[in-house]
């Protein structure tokens, strides 16, 4: 009865998916191109219908507008929206919920809870209470019937991938798929979201540019966290600051994901607008830990290696590089189309000077370096990007997309160097598995 149950819900979401999604495609395809005069109404239809969805495509446009550039104004401010104020679920829901959670007499755990919720975002959504002596929380409830919405989106996922497969043979999209698959099932996991939080925590104790939320085990399970509030301002909100403290949070932002990653070989793959916030003295608060990656550590090494083999054109290391990220059938041709993307990502770290990420400050840029790439990769018969490498671009596009917002200048070559140096692989595998044990969770590369 119970796999009844979840196989209705499946197809349910299969229609809704469906029938929207060829919605959104026309309107989005309208405003583009036809430069449509209502995209404030289209945009507004477009995040309401991703709402209700919830799930994994809701995450593809919360993606969408952090790149700026890439929709019309009214587009990237709805669907910004959907980063905090998604439509939520309604008390007598929310109610019923934590009865199942914490138990019938739930609401003595808390001295206030409140009924509306702070935030509701594609798994789930966030309430403020206040507890002890009036200590304040946030309490984030996964929706029901998650997994089941969750593997109907996969499949729909499966069935977009293999029609872009017979329509453009530029990317083989077989690891992307298992890749994306493999994190989102990990994000309905909240108790694996909590070891990635003590994770964090442990690695930013002594840090105090980077705060990482309590979390209190006695009022979390699997479907709900508990963790302490972290008052803080949307990034975007200080986009007109003046410059210092623009460049101040753009510093924070790098370490809040590069420090991490290159001392712990483990990265935040999900940095779009509502999973951190500004706190008053300019530090990062990370809200959400989801989508946490653990990589093998040889994986960062090669992303050092390809930087240096860029920056001294050093051919013969560019191949090791890729080979090492899991890379197949390597050529002169391939390497040459894959550095056209490498030297856009790490254009800003070659130069030895202050900067901005970008010259141009516009996605203009990446946009002409994408479809070069697309153009030169379908033309040699296409490339498979592995697993490791597809939340490492994408925080990498999404990192680049927060520092455009902030428009700072800054010797990111410098930031970059003095992060790398004396990196060790041998020490980061070592560290993380120390990490790892201490929060007893397991290293899957």
């Amino acid at each position: 009865m119970e796999e009844n149950n979840k196989f209705s819900k499946r197809l349910k979401r299969y229609a809704n998916l469906g029938s929207s999604a060829g919605i959104m495609a026309l309107k989005f395809a309208g405003s583009k191109f036809l430069k449509n005069s209502k995209n404030l109404e289209t945009a507004n239809q477009i995040t309401e219908m991703l709402g209700e969805l919830k799930g994994p495509v809701m995450k593809i446009a919360q993606l969408v507008s952090t790149v700026p550039d890439l929709l019309p104004q009214e587009y990237t401010q709805a669907l910004a929206q959907l980063q905090s104020n998604a439509p939520p679920m309604g008390w007598n829901f929310v109610r019923r919920r934590m009865n199942n959670e914490l138990g019938f007499n739930w609401q003595k755990n808390f001295n206030h809870f409140e009924k509306e919720p702070f935030a509701a975002a594609s798994l789930g959504q966030v309430h403020k209470a206040n507890i002890d002596k009036d200590e304040s929380v946030v309490c984030k409830l996964q929706y029901p019937d998650m997994a089941s919405i969750v593997e109907a989106d996969i499949s729909q996922l499966k069935l977009i991938f293999s029609i872009y497969k017979k329509i453009d043979s530029s990317i083989d999209t077989t690891n992307i798929l298992t890749e994306i698959s493999n994190r989102v099932r990990e994000e309905l996991d909240y108790k694996r979201e909590i070891k990635n939080l003590k994770l964090y925590g442990n690695l930013f104790k002594k840090n105090a540019q980077i705060n990482v939320p309590k979390v209190y085990d006695r009022l979390s399970t699997n479907k709900l966290i508990s963790m302490k509030c972290l008052d803080g301002k949307k990034l975007l909100s200080y986009k007109n600051e003046k410059h210092e403290i623009r460049k101040l949070i753009a510093i924070n932002m790098f370490h809040a994901w590069y420090l991490p990653f290159y001392k712990c070989a483990i990265i935040h793959g999900d940095p779009h607008l509502g999973n951190y916030s500004v706190a008053s003295n300019h530090s990062i608060n990370l809200l959400d830990f989801g989508c946490i990656r653990i990589f093998n550590p040889k994986f960062v090494k090669g992303v050092i290696d390809l930087y240096h083999a860029i920056l001294n054109e050093d051919q013969e290391l560019a191949v090791h590089a890729y080979e090492t990220w899991g890379f197949e059938n390597i050529s002169k041709e391939l390497i040459d189309i894959l550095n056209i993307w490498a030297k856009f990502l790490y254009s800003p770290l070659l130069e030895n000077k202050v900067r901005k990420m970008q010259d141009t400050n516009s996605t203009a840029y990446g946009a002409e370096a994408a479809s070069k790439v697309h153009k030169e990769l379908k033309r040699i018969g296409g490339v498979k990007p592995p697993q490791e490498f597809v939340f490492m671009d994408r925080a990498a596009i999404g990192l680049g997309s927060v520092f455009l917002h902030l428009d700072a200048e800054i010797n990111w070559y410098k930031l970059f160097n003095d992060l790398i140096n004396g990196f060790d692989m041998n020490k980061v595998k070592t560290f993380q598995k120390e990490q790892l044990n201490i929060v007893k969770l397991r290293n899957i590369h």
